[in-house]
């Protein structure tokens, strides 16, 4: 990992401790709520390895505090500013691409907003997300596929997709030119379904 990167890593696993704890959880109980294992807990805690975008949300869930809590302190401040090239770089592409959650809002309805870009070639394969989340994703340049349960949607610069994240997705980047988006996902009573709920998790 860069150094940027293990800064994100040190931070999520301080909160994700901090928020178990204040729960008065085990790392047991919570890797059971969360569907994930008690070691990728453990090695999340320590700061030790860049977590997965769907091991986050697992983990986001369980603790009811969603996506941006984790990766963000938490603030007093009614309106967060983030600067240019501050936001959590969440997922990082073989080829250099990046998703970067930008900012983001309190459970229980959460919203996310990101901006990612796919290098030429690149695919990024996204886990049905919780009952309920939709995505709109606006593209800035380039060209895109979005595939949902089957279906394709080619995007060039300028379109918008509107689709349910509760099923399985994918973005794909198959020409020689960057593929730049804006993604916004809504997810909504995070932290207020049942456990063990047979979401997708």
């Amino acid at each position: 990992m860069d150094a940027s990167a293990e800064s994100l890593a040190r931070a999520i696993g301080v909160r994700v401790k901090q928020e178990r704890k204040g729960r008065a959880w085990t790392l047991d109980q919570l890797a059971e709520i969360a569907g994930v294992s008690r070691r990728m807990l453990v090695n999340v805690e320590q700061g030790a390895v860049n977590p997965s975008v769907g091991t986050l949300l697992r983990l986001s869930d369980a603790l009811g505090v969603g996506l941006p809590a984790l990766v963000e302190p938490p603030t007093p401040r009614a309106a967060k500013l983030v600067r240019a090239g501050a936001g959590a770089a969440l997922w990082t592409g073989a080829a250099g691409g990046r998703g970067v959650l930008v900012a983001g809002t309190e459970p229980p309805d959460v919203v996310e907003l990101w901006d990612w870009v796919l290098a030429p070639g690149e695919r990024h394969d996204s886990e049905a997300h919780s009952d309920g989340t939709r995505e709109l994703l606006h593209m800035q340049e380039g060209s895109l596929t979005v595939e949902v349960e089957g279906d394709r949607y080619d995007l060039g610069a300028g379109d918008a997709l509107a689709f349910h994240g509760d099923a399985m997705h994918a973005y794909v980047n198959s020409t020689d030119a960057p593929a730049r988006f804006s993604l916004t996902v809504f997810e909504p009573g995070v932290g207020t379904r049942a456990r063990g709920d047979g979401n997708g998790w």
